[in-house]
């Protein structure tokens, strides 16, 4: 039996507690705890205790950090420029979906974030290439990480005939969620696609995330489809609508009406806060129960030279993008990052209670809010009850 104390801490800010960690489950928190002779202590000296961090939105495969050196940035602005500009490059510099993931995944480790979702593009050119090194990445950190990978159709599906059954041995291979991409605006046949996407889900008993970057009436006509078809499929609480930007586009009362339906089939929305659009607000989001998450999306790659492996920044980039001033609405943001993204990624085993997987990490703040604000280097990490950051530094091989 393995076991972990950890003296002295203040869970979410809360009265001071220790923490006794046995086989990977927090079997305590409460003062005073003892533990097995042997059993090693760590002192918390007072800092804050935070559940693990959950990177609800990424793409591990398109990062270019790995790389140590500034990749110059010329792309066009629409979301079809990106998509080809990014196959050009890939192309030419033989990019390692592996490594890249590798890193990045490390990276976010050092950063407290034990838990991910990742997009990786599937497509007629790559076909499983970048499938197979995110899966590599997942494998070795299956220890001390868990990471979901989204079977993504980047250059579209139907506009590249083919996608479908590479989407389709994706699955099969180990992909966890089936993706789809903006029905009218690239695939410009909304209904035939969510026919593919879910369908796929279907055949494969698999969860859907579906990026939906259309504006205005036609995001919310996607969104009104995807929520038909998640009605009559019974799969309420398997879908999360990333991005979402047409939530932030149409009248309140428009708004409202969908996140009602969305409250009661239980389908989430992944938001990356950017500042550039449009975005779902966190406020309404939880007056109607709909699960609000966060996410960073790419992270230095031929997308966007911004972002860094921190989800108490994102959270802050979340707070400030959302006019959050008192600390119980930053407290929300927190929340985009830790529960509400375990419950919008399905993942369980969450939180800090009795019986929970072992992940949380200690801070130097004096409440939640300051530790999203001031987003203090990781004084220690741990995932499935072992030890594997200090410092911000890792502490494994």
């Amino acid at each position: 039996m393995t076991a972990l104390l950890v003296r002295d801490i203040r869970p979410l800010a809360g009265p001071a507690a220790d923490v006794l960690v046995r086989d990977g489950s927090i079997a305590a928190i409460a003062p005073g705890l003892t533990a097995p002779p042997g059993t090693p202590v760590e002192d918390g000296a007072g800092a804050l205790l935070l559940p693990g961090l959950i990177e609800g939105h990424t793409h591990l495969d398109k990062t270019l950090w790995h790389l140590r050196e500034w990749v110059e940035n010329d792309v066009g602005p629409s979301i079809q420029d990106k998509i080809d500009n990014e196959r050009q490059w890939r192309a030419a510099h033989a990019h390692d979906a592996g490594a890249a993931s590798l890193a990045m995944a490390r990276l976010f480790l050092a950063n407290g974030t034990t838990r991910i979702r990742s997009f990786v593009d599937i497509d007629t050119e790559a076909g499983l290439k970048h499938l197979h090194g995110v899966l590599a990445t997942r494998s070795a950190m299956a220890e001390v990480q868990q990471i979901q990978i989204v079977a993504f159709p980047q250059s579209g599906l139907l506009v590249r005939p083919g996608t479908d059954a590479l989407l389709d041995a994706a699955l099969a291979e180990g992909a966890d969620v089936v993706g789809g991409l903006d029905p009218c605006a690239i695939d410009r046949d909304p209904a035939r696609h969510l026919d593919v996407v879910f369908g796929l889900a279907q055949k494969h008993g698999k969860p859907v995330d579906i990026h939906l970057h259309e504006p205005g009436e036609m995001g919310a006509f996607s969104l009104d489809l995807i929520l038909e078809r998640t009605e009559a499929l019974g799969m309420a609480g398997r879908v999360v609508v990333s991005h979402g930007f047409c939530l932030g586009m149409i009248d309140e009362r428009a708004r409202d009406a969908l996140l009602d339906r969305m409250a009661r089939l239980d389908v989430a929305i992944a938001t990356t806060a950017p500042p550039s659009r449009p975005v779902p607000l966190v406020a309404p989001c939880r007056r109607a129960g709909v699960a609000i998450f966060g996410g960073n999306d790419g992270i230095r790659d031929t997308w966007n030279p911004y972002g860094t492996p921190d989800m108490l920044e994102r959270a802050m980039l979340i707070g400030l993008r959302n006019n959050f001033r008192r600390d119980e609405e930053i407290g929300w943001a927190l929340e985009c990052v830790t529960a509400s993204a375990a419950r919008g990624c399905g993942f369980g085993g969450y939180g800090l209670a009795e019986g929970c997987r072992a992940d949380f990490t200690l801070v130097d703040a004096r409440s939640v809010a300051e530790a999203v604000v001031a987003r203090p280097v990781r004084k220690l990490v741990v995932s499935a009850g072992r030890v594997v950051a200090r410092d911000g530094v890792l502490a494994m091989a």
